[in-house]
């Protein structure tokens, strides 16, 4: 208890209500599979370099104007030995923002070449760009992929006024620089009051610096500035009235195609906070999405030299080299754990999204490029991740491509868990890629259903809530379903827990199932098994206050009373069943739940019950007739 030693007041802060548990979002999804480029780990050392870099994780995109920047739009992707090249993760995050998705975290996953030692080989999978003779740097693709072999880098120098000022104070004459600090690079012109025009009027284009002329301001141990040549030899700032001093930048821009198109102002040329290769380092550049990356080895080029260099880019350039790496299997979709005992292994694949305690539903549209045996592979590592312990996540399923439904239902009977959901049969849109042509009819693509069901998920939970079941709801952004079922053919696949998509006359095209892939009756609806990972994640995320607390009933009442209040919260929104809370859920924490052995060993059991609603899957209505004359009974 708090000590009073000394008389006086004492005023204390405390508390007289419950602890509340705060509702976590369910509508957050996450996605594994191959991009044209963006963020994937990889650990390597630079030639000439001493450093490790390591590039982080899954990236959360809100939009897909935000995924396109990342990731590279909607492109053939994989290596050229792949049958099915189709972009369907970037296909699957476009459906999923168009029908309602907010929130998506996107792990790449890429099959890179390892050398001997079974490292990264940078010079296989990178794109690159060597600049300067012999070369003093190299430009390269801050991520592997042959995407990277479009990308054209191009440089341009700009020139501040004179940097060089001249102050008298109590009859003494000071020469400094104005305006630069140390790492910033300065071109000498011998008359300062005839500098050259910024304009080159033969070329109409801006002059270029004069490589020789170049210094780099160097900081000396008294504070003073000076200027360091190209050998490194350290000189004094001019004192003389004539000589000038321009403050010299550079700019670079870097171009895919006419997708994206990138500036970098006002680069410095030495080790400076702008510096070239600080803005644009491999590791945590200042934009972490940038797609290239300044490789100047273990030392910044001489200024001349890196100036020579630049100069070469004038002309925009393209880098080389880049390739999509080797074939892709389930295990690079799943990707390994971090190593907790090695910083430099960080989770890649499946493993990497079960670091991001925010998604709720993952899927992974890669897996339908394999044949049916080994999707059921990849199917089943994603159905583990969700499985696992503290994971609060539910898998949407795609079935095998051109599938029909004898196919599909043999699919489905390999599988059994009520952590996901398979959704029949594939969709058809109008491929977006394709040159519209007059003469012909318009270009389509088959695209796996789960970035729409994602989509849908998401927009349920938005607007109803989680313990709305994510059916009878439009599916938008498509032409049509590739297979038609029917109401006899879905009484086939719905007691399989296959949920059909169906197109009704008059009310568009909609999901018409709700059902996990589940063998336990309990488990059986999709809503049910998402409210129940809801109310388990939210309940874990808000009550690790509680760990190591005196176990008591003291801390017993206060835990009662913060589940109690929440599942009021949730009965209020439909969620639970009843007209009252006592009929909706019970929570006991006492000496009924706990024995002494549970004490002494540390362990606070708290049981909580719930009756979830289950969505009116079968609406009937029993007609019969009806005289005037007749009673009602």
């Amino acid at each position: 208890m708090p000590e009073y030693l000394t008389p006086g007041v004492y005023v204390e802060e405390t508390s007289f209500r419950s602890r509340s548990i705060e509702g976590v979002a369910t509508s957050t999804f996450g996605m594994v599979g191959l991009t044209r480029y963006g963020p994937v780990p990889y650990f390597l050392t630079p030639p000439g370099s001493n450093r490790i870099v390591m590039v982080p994780g899954p990236a959360l995109v809100t939009s897909f104007t935000e995924f396109e920047r990342a990731f590279g739009g909607l492109g053939e992707v994989g290596s050229d030995d792949l049958l099915d090249r189709h972009n369907y993760l970037a296909y699957a995050a476009r459906a999923f923002f168009a029908n309602g998705g907010r929130r998506l975290y996107v792990q790449r996953a890429f099959p890179f070449h390892l050398d001997a030692a079974g490292q990264v080989d940078l010079a296989l999978d990178f794109a690159a760009l060597p600049i300067g003779a012999p070369p003093v740097a190299t430009w390269r693709a801050r991520w592997p992929g042959a995407a990277g072999n479009d990308f054209a880098v191009s440089a341009s120098f700009q020139r501040t006024k004179n940097v060089l000022t001249t102050t008298t104070r109590a009859g003494v004459t000071t020469h400094v620089l104005k305006g630069v600090q140390a790492g910033a690079a300065v071109e000498i012109f011998p008359d300062r009051n005839n500098l050259p025009s910024e304009i080159d009027r033969a070329t109409r284009r801006p002059r270029p610096p004069e490589p020789a002329n170049v210094r780099i301001v160097v900081r000396m141990a008294d504070g003073s500035l000076a200027l360091a040549d190209a050998g490194g030899a350290v000189t004094p700032v001019p004192t003389d009235s004539t000589t000038g001093l321009c403050h010299l930048t550079a700019t670079v821009n870097v171009r895919w195609g006419d997708r994206r198109f990138d500036t970098y102002p006002g680069l410095e040329l030495g080790d400076h906070p702008r510096g070239i290769a600080k803005l644009l380092q491999a590791e945590d550049p200042a934009d972490d999405m940038s797609l290239v990356w300044f490789d100047a080895g273990s030392d910044l080029p001489a200024p001349d030299a890196l100036v020579t260099a630049l100069l070469a880019l004038r002309e925009e350039q393209f880098l080389s080299g880049g390739s999509e790496g080797t074939a892709l299997t389930p295990v690079v979709l799943a990707g390994d754990p971090a190593d907790p005992d090695d910083a430099m292994r960080a989770a890649t694949g499946l493993a990497a999204l079960g670091e991001v305690e925010d998604i709720a539903i993952v899927a992974s549209p890669d897996a339908v490029r394999f044949d049916e045996q080994t999707q059921l592979t990849a199917t089943n590592d994603l159905i583990g991740h969700c499985e696992a312990p503290r994971s609060y996540r539910i898998a949407i399923v795609d079935p095998p491509k051109d599938s029909s439904i004898s196919e599909v239902r043999k699919f489905r009977a390999q599988l059994d868990t009520s952590y996901a959901a398979l959704y029949y049969p594939w969709i058809e849109i109008l491929d977006p890629t394709a040159k519209a042509d007059p003469g012909a009819a318009p270009a389509t693509l088959q695209l796996p259903p789960s970035g729409f069901a994602a989509g849908i998920y998401a927009r349920s939970d938005i607007d109803r809530g989680v313990h709305k079941a994510p059916a009878n709801e439009v599916v938008l952004g498509i032409t049509k379903f590739r297979q038609n079922v029917t109401f006899d053919r879905q009484s086939v696949l719905n007691p399989e827990g296959i949920n059909a998509l169906r197109f009704f006359e008059g009310r568009a095209n909609r999901i018409w199932g709700a059902r996990t892939m589940s063998s336990d009756p309990e488990w059986k609806y999709v809503n049910v098994r998402r409210l129940f990972l809801f109310l388990e994640h939210s309940i874990d995320r808000s009550t690790q206050w509680a760990v190591f607390e005196p176990n008591n009933e003291r801390l017993w009442a206060s835990i009662r009373q913060s589940i109690e209040d929440f599942l009021v919260t949730v009965w209020r929104t439909g969620a639970l069943m009843g007209t009252k809370p006592e009929e909706a859920f019970f929570v006991r924490c006492d000496r009924t739940t706990m024995t002494q052995n549970d004490l002494d060993n540390g362990r606070m059991i708290c049981l909580i019950g719930v009756a979830p609603t289950y969505p009116a899957e079968f609406v009937i209505f029993r007609i019969g007739q009806w005289t005037a004359d007749a009673q009602q009974s």
